[in-house]
């Protein structure tokens, strides 16, 4: 028969003195307060463990921050884990690792994680937009917050007030980030799913304002205006005839090197890192392409880059020079801009009756079909060969004559 157990009181554990040795206060259940030689007094629970059966001990806290009636409910909550045959010593070291990996996962954690892999895929200036956005609206608010603490409700209401400056666009890119920094978590094991994967359809729908550009047949007197202007520099005009014939991004075409020209197989090779699809891009250079290059070299001899910029001869004319000659010089504002000049290209090309593959690997883009891009490596160079050679000689025709056109 099991010895009976006197339950100790509150007065019995305040009466509980020093003695000069360590001595033990049962309460039954296995709860036990242990006095020192010093008088301090903690609480322990006294147990078999349920596989080995043997006798374990576990501190439980210091009374009296840890008071008699609490010390008891984990006494209780302890002999409910044993009668389920779990070892209360491992279930709060199990317990203590959760708390310590729930600290050191943080959202901003989690996010430097896939940041790290995201901007391998994607372009520095992608990246450094990507990343400011989340600094600018989100990072003052999650960093700090546990990834499986993150859930939709307040991660909606921590962008609404960007919905009501009406910024929808950066709604939907931040919303869009969220979404691969929860889908990494997952991944990786942090959590079981992804709480933010559908939070986009509770804003305001993104309405995309496409680039403005101008049809094919107002073509003759745009190039008309380029090549009469008498405010351009040579060189400008030169940049939007290169990016106009070869059907490249702003970017691509201010940055084009001289060492990225295969003169002899008339091919400009453009770096991954300078691409959007993060892949090089071969671009076949027509004769009138060719002819632009010859007509380039005396005005940047000396320079790596083919368009070198006016004030720094050792770096590359701006980004924006293009755009700004359009918009300002030309007087194309809210008709046309530098990226529009692709869209020329494409509608000229699609009413011609081109291929459609073809004719958005002439404009370095992605395949729509992901099971087909996943197996086709090609890029057409050849076939691409014709298209850009119409291409240019519908430019040429279109400028009637100009003498950026003729000269060899």
């Amino acid at each position: 028969m099991a010895r009976s157990v006197t339950r100790l009181t509150d007065r019995d554990i305040k009466n509980a003195s020093a003695t000069g040795k360590e001595y033990i206060l049962s309460d039954g259940n296995g709860l036990q307060l242990r006095v020192r030689k010093n008088g301090t007094k903690g609480w322990q629970f006294r147990y078999s463990d349920p596989i080995s059966k043997k006798t374990q001990k576990l501190s439980l806290g210091v009374y009296p921050e840890l008071s008699l009636a609490n010390a008891r409910t984990k006494a209780i909550e302890y002999r409910e884990l044993l009668a389920q045959q779990i070892n209360p010593k491992t279930f709060e070291q199990h317990k203590l690792q959760e708390a310590r990996k729930k600290q050191n996962n943080t959202f901003l954690a989690v996010a430097n994680l896939w940041f790290d892999r995201k901007k391998e895929n994607v372009t520095p200036e992608h990246a450094y937009r990507e990343w400011r956005n989340l600094e600018k609206y989100v990072l003052p608010y999650l960093s700090t917050i546990p990834i499986d603490d993150i859930n939709a409700p307040e991660t909606i209401e921590i962008l609404r007030p960007i919905e009501q400056d009406g910024k929808h666009s950066t709604i939907k890119r931040i919303c869009q980030s969220l979404n691969q920094i929860m889908d990494y978590a997952v991944n990786h094991g942090l959590i079981h799913a992804n709480p933010l994967a559908k939070i986009i359809k509770v804003f305001k729908k993104n309405t995309v304002i496409h680039m403005p550009t101008i049809r094919p047949e107002e073509l003759p007197e745009f190039l008309e205006q380029l090549n009469s202007s008498k405010r351009l520099l040579i060189k400008t005009k030169f940049l939007i005839l290169w990016q106009l014939h070869t059907m490249t991004r702003p970017k691509e075409a201010a940055t084009a090197r001289w060492d990225e020209i295969d003169f002899k197989n008339k091919l400009w090779t453009i770096p991954a890192d300078k691409m959007k699809q993060r892949k090089d891009h071969r671009v076949p250079l027509t004769q009138q392409s060719m002819d632009i290059l010859n007509m380039m070299r005396p005005l940047s001899e000396g320079s790596e880059y083919i368009f070198s910029g006016e004030k720094n001869f050792k770096s590359h004319v701006s980004l924006f020079t293009a755009n700004a000659a359009i918009k300002r010089t030309l007087g194309y504002k809210d008709k046309l801009v530098a990226h529009g000049l692709r869209a020329i290209a494409s509608t000229a090309l699609h009413e011609h009756g081109f291929d459609s593959l073809l004719i958005e690997a002439c404009l370095s883009h992605a395949d729509q079909n992901e099971v087909r891009a996943s197996y086709n490596r090609s890029d057409y160079l050849e076939q691409r060969k014709e298209i850009m050679i119409w291409w240019s000689a519908y430019i040429e025709e279109a400028a009637q004559g100009s003498i950026f056109m003729n000269k060899g």
